[in-house]
């Protein structure tokens, strides 16, 4: 007796071109939306900044005077002139100047003023407001206001005058003594506004309920901000302390409409140094190479910044793409 059998059919297994083809599918997908993203922002940024810095770097090498011929080349005796003038050497000085006071006074003084606005206080909108008023007017605008407040005999002398202060009057804008100085108040009241709301953000990422068990342990309101509070906004203070030193050694507008750099160069940035030579003198070569030496340190100084200071909030902020 025999029995009839069925053959067993099993499906066909895809061959293996066919899955490598599937598994490539994805990332191939991944990087078409990446190039289609990123493609015309990495064209924007390569026109308008990568572009410029390599030309700037190109005639950084010649005596060039804006027009005529490209003939008369020169290496890197330009950038040798800028590190041997003793002008670009007090503007260098001036601007890491402008960069330490606003770390000792403008950080301290936003932080206090950013605890105080965080509480609960009658009319805190309207002071909140008014902190930041100054840092939504331009830069040409506080420049002109406070250049005719500090003429002399101006608003401001006469105010001290007026408050029995008079012995603080000064040549505010004219004496090389102080006009740096000068110049670091207007800066602190155009951008300890930014600091302030910056802070502001800052403060309502800790949770009440940390604040709540340190006083629940008997920690004092003093030392529960100095244990609990400025810890945990450590990541904001990085942040700003990198965006202030970057616009400190950036400084440009306020101190050109106000004094151009004098008096006797006493107010000199490096931007103000770079304007100076290379469209009044039509320096462009060697205002090229003062631009060059510029975005280096800037460059240079971001880079460190991040390694040592920021890396450790940027860990684990970085998303990767899952497809």
């Amino acid at each position: 007796m025999t029995t009839a059998t069925t053959p067993v059919r099993t499906a066909a297994k895809p061959s293996a071109p066919a899955v490598t083809a599937r598994k490539h599918r994805p990332g191939r997908r991944k990087r078409l939306e990446l190039a289609l993203l990123l493609g015309p922002a990495l064209l924007l940024f390569t026109g308008f900044v990568l572009v410029p810095i390599g030309i700037a770097a190109f005639y950084s090498l010649f005596n060039w005077k804006g027009f005529g011929p490209l003939d008369d080349f020169v290496g890197f005796k330009n950038y040798a002139d800028a590190f041997g003038g003793t002008v670009f050497q007090s503007a260098i000085v001036h601007n890491l100047i402008i960069a330490g006071l606003s770390i000792a006074v403008q950080l301290p003084l936003s932080i206090g003023l950013a605890l105080l606005l965080n509480r609960k206080l009658r009319g805190r909108a309207v002071l909140r407001a008014l902190v930041f008023a100054p840092y939504v007017l331009s830069e040409a605008i506080t420049a002109v206001i406070w250049a005719l407040m500090l003429q002399p005999n101006g608003f401001a002398d006469r105010t001290l005058r007026g408050a029995g202060l008079g012995g603080l009057v000064h040549n505010w804008l004219a004496d090389p003594g102080i006009v740096l100085y000068t110049m670091f108040a207007v800066i602190t009241w155009k951008y300890i506004g930014f600091g302030i709301i910056l802070l502001l953000a800052g403060l309502q990422g800790v949770p009440a309920e940390l604040r709540e068990a340190a006083a629940l342990d008997g920690a004092s309101a003093w030392q529960t901000t100095r244990h609990v509070v400025l810890p945990l906004l450590g990541p904001t203070i990085r942040i700003w302390i990198f965006l202030s030193v970057i616009g400190s050694l950036q400084l440009f507008d306020v101190v050109w409409i106000m004094t151009q750099g004098g008096p006797a160069n006493a107010s000199t940035t490096m931007a103000t140094y770079l304007i100076d030579h290379g469209f009044k003198r039509y320096e462009f070569g060697f205002g090229s190479a003062v631009a060059v030496i510029l975005f280096v340190i800037c460059f240079v100084f971001a880079l460190l910044y991040q390694r040592f200071a920021l890396r450790r909030d940027t860990q684990g902020a970085l998303t990767r793409m899952v497809g």
